[in-house]
């Protein structure tokens, strides 16, 4: 995920301020509790980020939820399906789901993950209502997560099986190899199905590409916060990067995606925009690392530079085999504890200055 010329803004002025509305922002997912208008024969795709769908008027006067749990449930209502299914998909049991609901326990960040991908949300969205409240993560362009449409829920879950579908089979078998076919029977629907919505295979693949930015960025939201050293942090921020189940297909993606953009056949743009709030987390977390006195002082771009090149390569390492998940991480804490930490500089100091 090389791409040293991005720019990268300080951490002050990355993120947005909250949005006026508390939705999700995730493909076709309008707010829960909200009914979304479309124009009849009319799929009205939208993408900017201060457009929101309308309730209709039976849910006109309710409230938005104000808590995490308050926000699950209007995503398990929005869903359309029982509880105990719900807690079953997000690998729950009901007891805990119903505990958590109630207050009496909380969710840890694995369980808000589950729920923000299988309700369609991030996991912004579940702890604060806002998909671009500031975070221990970058904040995403609203341009850079799924794609947003006025739909109803039915239609904008299925829009997320597609791609769901469509993000393992081009990490399994690769772009070119894939069929829309292939997708509609992983799907159990029909290729004209799939073309209703997305009009080529490509459109479907740039997709999988923001699904997998709203991954990465939903599991740095969930557990990031939770680390208070600046160090441990920054080594936890590359742990969630490693090629590792869910991540190993994220990274399938971003390795085609890159060669797609080389050769011309994907939106540069969309590849850029993605890389760069990777860029930025990385870019933030050894900023406050640096202010804490904890991180060397260097200028911060080139350290960010350095960092992210060197979790490109060795992902790619793993990809292909050359190495694996465990050594990659060995690899990456050694770098941060000789390079990047100030006992480093200072154990370096106090050896050169004995010679």
């Amino acid at each position: 995920m090389t791409m040293e010329n991005a720019a990268i803004e300080p951490a002050s002025t990355q993120t947005p301020a909250p949005a006026p509305v508390q939705t999700p922002v995730q493909a076709g997912a309008a707010a829960p509790g909200t009914t979304p208008r479309t124009r009849p024969g009319q799929t009205a795709q939208t993408d900017e980020p201060a457009q929101r769908t309308q309730p209709d008027q039976n849910t006109q006067r309710a409230q938005p939820p104000q808590t995490p749990r308050e926000r699950v449930r209007a995503c398990i209502a929005q869903s359309g399906i029982p509880q105990r299914e719900f807690a079953k998909r997000i690998e729950l049991e009901e007891t805990k789901l119903s505990k958590a609901l109630k207050g009496t326990r909380r969710f840890s960040p694995d369980e808000l993950i589950r729920i923000a991908t299988v309700a369609g949300v991030t996991v912004n969205w579940l702890l604060t209502g806002s998909d671009t409240s500031p975070g221990a993560a970058a904040t995403p362009k609203p341009r850079s997560l799924p794609q947003r449409h006025r739909e109803t829920p039915e239609k904008a879950k299925r829009r997320r099986e597609i791609v769901e579908a469509a993000w393992r089979l081009f990490a399994e078998r690769g772009y070119h190899t894939v069929r829309v076919a292939d997708i509609a029977a992983a799907c159990g629907t029909s290729s004209p199905t799939i073309h209703y919505y997305f009009p080529t295979k490509q459109a479907i693949f740039e997709e999988t590409l923001r699904y997998s930015v709203k991954l990465a960025f939903d599991r740095q939201i969930a557990s990031l916060h939770a680390v208070a050293d600046p160090v441990d942090r920054l080594k936890h921020l590359l742990e969630l990067q490693l090629p590792d189940g869910d991540s190993a297909t994220e990274w399938a993606i971003w390795l085609q995606a890159w060669g797609e953009v080389t050769s011309g056949a994907a939106s540069r743009e969309n590849h850029a925009q993605a890389y760069r709030r990777w860029q930025q987390t990385v870019f933030d977390v050894l900023t406050e690392g640096q202010h804490a006195g904890r991180i060397v002082d260097s200028p911060v771009e080139e350290l960010t530079t350095w960092l992210t090149s060197l979790v490109d390569g060795l992902g790619i390492k793993v990809l292909t085999g050359m190495t694996d998940a465990d050594s990659m991480r060995r690899h990456l804490h050694r770098f941060v504890d000789r390079h990047l930490t100030t006992d480093s500089q200072s154990t370096r100091s106090q050896t050169e200055g004995s010679s």
